[in-house]
């Protein structure tokens, strides 16, 4: 049973983080701890208590984004081109945060080896959602007898997800870009389209 010292810890813990991830993507690249204590009317200090690093921050706001992509899959299980449409657009409309979150674990997995607890939770939330999805991934392979497997054919739609979120991020190429309702309908229907059907010619 949660008490309420829990229940308020974990409220501050999520307003924490919540406030971490609005500066992060208003500065596009990184925070410091001051700056996020003045925004929320707290010390320094109390950060620590309930982070040890920013690092960890980091790892946590990525294991938070990590679960809101299980939610998806858990809540369009039923139908594989809906779960990729949703999962898409959760990472497109919001290409920013993708990009940055993404940038931001290539660096902790170079550089931090503090965190490997909060690295296997990243890894086993990220092997929960491909279960939940596992079924209906091959069976929509099999309907086009395609001899991908399930880890293949979702790191592709990964692969091009990224790809359009760089893309529609970009300030250089966004200038070029007509209409991007079209855009994310184009790279939605290209990822569910089976990219081995097109080994015969490389």
């Amino acid at each position: 049973m949660t008490t309420l010292r829990q229940e308020n810890f974990r409220r501050r813990k999520e307003k924490i983080l919540a406030m971490a991830e609005v500066l992060l993507l208003e500065n596009h690249n990184d925070i410091t701890l001051s700056e996020l204590a003045a925004e929320l009317d707290i010390a320094k200090g109390t950060i620590y208590k309930y982070f040890k690093s920013k690092n960890q921050l980091y790892l946590e706001l990525i294991i938070l984004n990590e679960q809101r992509l299980l939610d998806i899959s858990k809540q369009y299980h039923h139908n594989f081109q809906t779960y990729v449409s949703q999962y898409m657009l959760y990472n497109m409309l919001n290409s920013d945060r993708t990009i940055l979150l993404h940038s931001i674990e290539e660096r902790l997995t170079n550089n931090e080896r503090k965190l490997n607890e909060l690295f296997e939770q990243l890894y086993d939330i990220r092997e929960q959602r491909i279960l939940e999805i596992k079924d209906i991934t091959q069976a929509y392979l099999e309907s086009f007898n395609s001899a991908m497997s399930i880890r293949d054919y979702l790191s592709y739609i990964w692969t091009v997800t990224y790809g359009a979120s760089l893309l529609l991020n970009s300030t250089h190429y966004q200038k070029a870009i007509g209409s991007r309702e079209r855009l994310i309908k184009l790279y939605i229907n290209q990822a569910l389209m089976t990219p081995d059907k097109v080994s015969s010619i490389i």
